[in-house]
């Protein structure tokens, strides 16, 4: 299979490009349509994923392409793909681990937003270190029997599927003997419980596993290779974090997302779409909101505020021509995890600069604050997030020192040692 993070060979003309996803809009796009409705015209035209191959309803597009379709879907007002996890990691990770079958199963129903998934990776004890999951899976005929606990798992409220990697040899050394499945959320064992943020908001939960049920033939890229498939949905998760540019307003997939009845205009009359994190998307478009602001109550005024502003725009910048060397294949092996380190920094330097051009009122939330509505003070709260969700800032510190200067790994048991004679938190 091909892998989707490779740029297509063929380039596409910009403007050609442009003019057909114009046209496409033009051509389906009724405010007054369901949102599922709306959804699977974009799923068949492949703008649902258009980096997908299109073996798996994508259009073996670049992520320059890709992003040019964003824009084009932004510009034109339209609702966007489904939100979530599904899109994001899920159908990449399956195009290019699934057999025929899979892919055929399971990619179909993310890219029209019939069914939403959550990732079940990280544990109470394996964060980090997410190699030493203890998740079990034990296998009873042609089904697998789940038992474990998951926790931070962004969007389990209201996820049909999970991607699940869970201990399926602990005689195996801990990197190798883990599974990557996709798993059910609507069944006899599975206890969802959201956990809320200092934001007010519950984007995670953990989730208790009781002797639940896989399937054998969900299980992805094969028996005892899930760190290496769970490895490409974080590779994937890294960069789609790290990107940043105008996109178009979301809304969540599946029936408990309840969209899918909804009339599609109804996400797009808002200035500014439908945040499920309550912050604006960071990139560009914030930037000069947040110098409209500045004009607006005249802290534009200040030379320091100024200089802030541009050590912004800069970082900005840099952080686009990066992801731009990446498409073109010339960045090195760490370029998703710098550019996740890139996503903390520049969510913290939003913060920061954002509060110093609304200045009191950065304590204000919701209705009560009349210059931002509550985003800001938000964003602020919510900046610590990105260097913790996705691997912490100090994992991808530590990936880009040992797989790509080479440096020492930090002391340890040997990797040969099998799962069950290793030390348990």
């Amino acid at each position: 299979m091909t892998d989707i993070l490779t740029p297509p060979d063929a380039e596409i003309d910009t403007d050609t490009l442009r003019a057909e996803v114009a046209a496409f809009c033009e051509h389906n796009w009724d405010p007054d349509m369901a949102v599922k409705q709306w959804w699977q015209l974009l799923a068949g035209s492949g703008y649902a994923h258009p980096m997908l191959p299109t073996a798996a309803g994508g259009l073996g597009y670049g992520q320059d392409q890709a992003a040019l379709v964003s824009l084009v879907l932004a510009e034109r007002g339209v609702l966007g793909p489904p939100a979530g996890l599904g899109r994001m990691l899920a159908a990449p990770t399956i195009a290019i681990h699934g057999t025929s079958e899979q892919i055929r199963q399971f990619v179909p129903e993310i890219l029209d937003g019939r069914v939403g998934w959550c990732q079940l990776f990280s544990e109470p004890n394996a964060g980090s270190d997410l190699a030493s999951l203890q998740c079990r899976a034990e296998r009873d005929g042609d089904e697998w029997v789940i038992t474990g606990q998951k926790v931070w798992t962004s969007g389990g409220q209201v996820a049909d599927k999970g991607m699940l990697l869970a201990r399926t040899d602990p005689d195996l050394p801990k990197h190798a003997g883990i599974s990557w499945f996709a798993f059910d959320m609507d069944q006899p064992g599975v206890e969802v419980r959201p956990l809320t943020e200092m934001t007010g908001r519950a984007l995670f939960n953990e989730v208790f596993i009781d002797e639940a049920r896989v399937a054998d033939s969900a299980l992805i890229g094969g028996l005892n290779n899930g760190w290496r498939v769970g490895n490409t949905t974080l590779m994937v998760e890294r960069a789609s974090l790290g990107s940043a540019g105008r996109t178009p307003p979301e809304a969540l997939p599946g029936p408990k997302g309840g969209a899918l009845e909804q009339r599609v205009g109804d996400f797009v009359s808002s200035e500014k779409g439908s945040m499920t994190t309550g912050v604006p998307p960071l990139g560009v478009g914030l930037w000069w909101w947040l110098v409209d602001l500045a004009r607006k109550n005249g802290t534009i005024n200040s030379r320091v505020l100024r200089e802030d502003l541009m050590r912004l725009y800069a970082l900005i910048e840099i952080n686009r021509l990066s992801i731009q060397r990446a498409k073109a294949g010339s960045s090195s092996a760490a370029a998703p995890n710098i550019a996740k380190l890139a996503m903390s920094e520049m969510t913290r330097e939003f913060r920061d600069v954002g509060m110093r051009v609304v200045g009191a009122d950065a304590m204000l939330t919701g209705e009560s604050d009349a210059q931002t509505s509550g985003h800001i003070s938000e964003l602020a709260l919510f900046s610590p997030a990105p260097s913790i969700y996705g691997g912490t800032d100090q994992v991808q510190r530590n990936i880009i020192g040992e797989r790509v200067l080479g440096l020492p790994k930090e002391p340890g048991p040997s990797r040969d040692v099998p799962f069950s004679e290793l030390p348990k938190n």
